[in-house]
């Protein structure tokens, strides 16, 4: 029940395939952009040593049963868009939490948009999940508008949940229940 396989993904213009090495320097200037770590709950990466142990943690994690992270990959240009995947997965209680990043020449662009619809089948039909969550930090509102857009519900706010850069922030707390995603 813990092991995870990896499943390449395809949508009309993404393909959502295992993030390699050779993707380091494409996380990187995403993962060192401010505009996209702000809401990450980390600080920039400083070095595509950095980026590398980041996908090295992505490939542990999916061995391990927890984590679950495709790259994103415009079908037309092949370019690197970001990553989007699945952490504290709990396939014994049949839930997982949501996360994603695209460099910002990607954004408003809607591709975070057809990649999560793609992820979210996979997660309610091949991994039979009951509940996908997500945590938002409040200013983030393109996320939050992403995940209500997909179905999600805004569940709460918990206090001082991330701490970086010396400082604490709150975060939105979102679900999506599969018998609601279903209905949609």
């Amino acid at each position: 029940m813990n092991m995870l396989t990896f499943q390449k993904l395809e949508t009309e213009r993404i393909v959502l395939d295992e993030v390699k090495m050779q993707d380091a320097p494409y996380v990187f200037a995403a993962l060192s952009d401010r505009n996209v770590t702000k809401f990450y709950g980390m600080e920039p990466l400083q070095s595509i040593e950095e980026a590398e142990r980041v996908i090295s943690s992505f490939r542990c994690g999916l061995q391990e049963g927890r984590v679950i992270r495709w790259g994103m990959y415009c079908k037309e240009a092949g370019r690197f868009l970001g990553t989007i995947g699945l952490h504290q997965v709990n396939r014994s209680n049949r839930r997982a939490e949501i996360g994603y990043e695209l460099h910002p020449d990607h954004w408003k662009k809607g591709f975070a948009n057809e990649a999560m619809g793609a992820v979210l089948g996979y997660c309610f039909k091949e991994l039979d999940l009951l509940r996908i969550g997500a945590m938002v930090y409040p200013e983030n509102k393109a996320s939050a508008a992403l995940l209500e857009k997909q179905g999600f519900m805004k569940e709460g706010l918990l206090h001082s949940y991330y701490y970086h850069g010396g400082k604490t922030y709150d975060a939105n707390v979102y679900a999506l229940l599969r018998e609601d995603w279903e209905e949609a």
